[in-house]
């Protein structure tokens, strides 16, 4: 029996993940990608000599990379660098800093030194949330596309975590009495693009997992992550067509027959997977059965990011690879960008400096600044090209002021600038929504749309708009669920890597 074709639209890190277990187990994977380079919002951006990551700047929950590689009979260590960062990320609130470290002991007493007496705090929520990412970490690695999925018994141990309409910043509120110290633990709703005032409760287990286990740097970029699953597609056999856009989906009832290129030329095949993003594959590859954008638009969707790309010809080796500058206002940050009209005067800032750690990304001697902003989505707003310059230059002034670059602009070489307008227009990203689908309830698990698509019989979906959600490691996870529904659908047996139990 000849292999069973497999097309997968988009090389982000859920298409790629999908195609490289598909490919390892005997399936006739072509992935299709409209860019010159792989990886989606995981992809390398070249501004003249200086290499960026465009989106994801690190990498948690490493255990889960490990385990789709393995899915394919590979090691990421025998792809990528790997660098578990120590410390990982610096926290300042006004003239008040504080490193955060997955050491346990020093942790509590940076904790004790910059929050007195929150350090025991501290330590119960370790203590604590050490049972709720075991109760919780099943129920992000099944699928949901039948009701059936919530009879499970894995499920059971999940509900108190889950049925709850308790917030992130309410479940922080247990253990810290200081206000700066819970932003410390909540950021991390920011890689879902939510408000941890509005977050559910369950996320709580980010920051836990994160202080835990740590966060990782790769050599080169994160894009090396999506590098190094392109070659194991091509060692088993995979295609990978770059500079291939798709113009729709062809059905035949229930089922997808093929995927029609921009040019013209038809792929046939047994499955599809769509790794665009969500919204904007439903509103227009769907020939014919499109959803409509304005009903699209009726859901809850993540912020935004205003993103700043600086090639520097200096490096500034005594600030850190991480640093978070919150507003002076966070919750009132907060709540004008999931307003989605208002553009933060008093904003939140990330810099990723990584030249202090990885000499691979800037000609010697200089150094990258990778900066974001998270801000509104584009629902209501689309006057960024008015906007870009004042807000850019804000930006660069509050980090002059707020940490040791004070000579920041004298020394830029070179500049691209993302904005929500940019990545709804140039990176197909719908409403300009960068981290997807919100996650709130009424929109996870089977209420998300399914990893493989309700009303088709061999139409799949991978990446941050299908469960489990957005966020690198459950985007893995998302092309692990749809390869093996994809397989149950054909009787391809396989055997499940789960590293987890060693970690929880």
């Amino acid at each position: 029996m000849s292999a069973k074709k497999v097309v997968i639209v988009g090389a982000g890190p859920g298409g790629l993940t999908a195609g490289m277990i598909l490919a390892s187990r005997g399936f006739d994977v072509t992935i299709v990608e409209k860019k010159d380079r792989v990886g989606g919002r995981n992809a390398e951006l070249k501004v003249g000599d200086f290499s960026f990551d465009t989106g994801p700047t690190f990498l948690h929950q490493k255990f889960t990379l490990d385990e789709v590689f393995r899915e394919a009979g590979r090691s990421p260590e025998d792809y990528m660098d790997l660098v578990l960062l120590d410390p990982m990320t610096r926290l300042s609130w006004g003239d008040l800093s504080m490193e955060t470290t997955s050491d346990e002991s020093r942790m509590a007493e940076n904790v004790a030194a910059a929050f007195p007496g929150n350090e025991v705090g501290y330590g119960r929520f370790m203590e604590d949330h050490a049972g709720k990412l075991k109760a919780i970490f099943p129920c992000l690695q099944r699928p949901y596309h039948q009701l059936r999925s919530f009879f499970s018994t894995k499920l059971v141990p999940a509900l108190p975590y889950v049925a709850t309409a308790r917030s992130v910043v309410d479940v922080l509120d247990h253990y810290f009495t200081d206000d700066r110290l819970k932003l410390a633990f909540t950021f991390q709703a920011k890689y879902l693009g939510m408000s941890p005032w509005k977050c559910p409760a369950l996320f709580s287990i980010l920051s836990y997992i994160e202080y835990k286990y740590g966060i990782y740097h790769v050599q080169g970029g994160l894009c090396r992550i999506s590098e190094g699953m392109a070659k194991v597609v091509r060692e088993h056999g995979g295609t990978i067509r770059l500079g291939t856009g798709v113009k729709e989906l062809k059905f035949s009832g229930s089922r997808v027959t093929g995927v029609e290129l921009e040019d013209g030329e038809l792929l046939e095949c047994d499955d599809a997977i769509v790794n665009a993003d969500y919204a904007h594959a439903m509103t227009s590859l769907m020939n014919g059965r499109a959803v409509a954008p304005e009903r699209l638009g009726k859901k809850k969707y993540s912020c935004s990011t205003f993103m700043l790309y600086l090639g520097l010809d200096k490096i500034y080796r005594d600030e850190p690879h991480h640093h978070i500058l919150f507003a002076d206002d966070y919750e009132k940050n907060v709540r004008e960008i999931q307003g989605e009209r208002d553009v933060s005067e008093d904003m939140s800032i990330y810099v990723r400096n990584s030249c202090v750690t990885d000499p691979l990304v800037a000609p010697e001697g200089q150094s990258g600044l990778y900066i974001l902003v998270p801000t509104i989505n584009a629902r209501y707003r689309d006057d960024w090209e008015n906007l870009q310059g004042e807000y850019r230059d804000k930006i660069l002034q509050r980090i002059e002021e707020r940490t040791g670059m004070k000579d920041l602009r004298e020394h830029i070489v070179e500049e691209r600038i993302i904005d929500p307008a940019g990545w709804r227009d140039g990176l197909d990203v719908f409403m300009g929504a960068t981290f997807n689908l919100a996650h709130t309830l009424d929109q996870m698990l089977y209420l998300r749309p399914h990893n493989r698509m309700q009303g088709y019989e061999n139409l799949f979906l991978v990446g941050g708009g299908t469960h489990p959600g957005s966020g690198l490691p459950t985007i893995y996870e998302s092309g692990r669920i749809s390869s093996n529904l994809l397989c149950d659908r054909h009787g391809v047996g396989y055997d499940r890597v789960d590293l987890a139990p060693s970690f929880l």
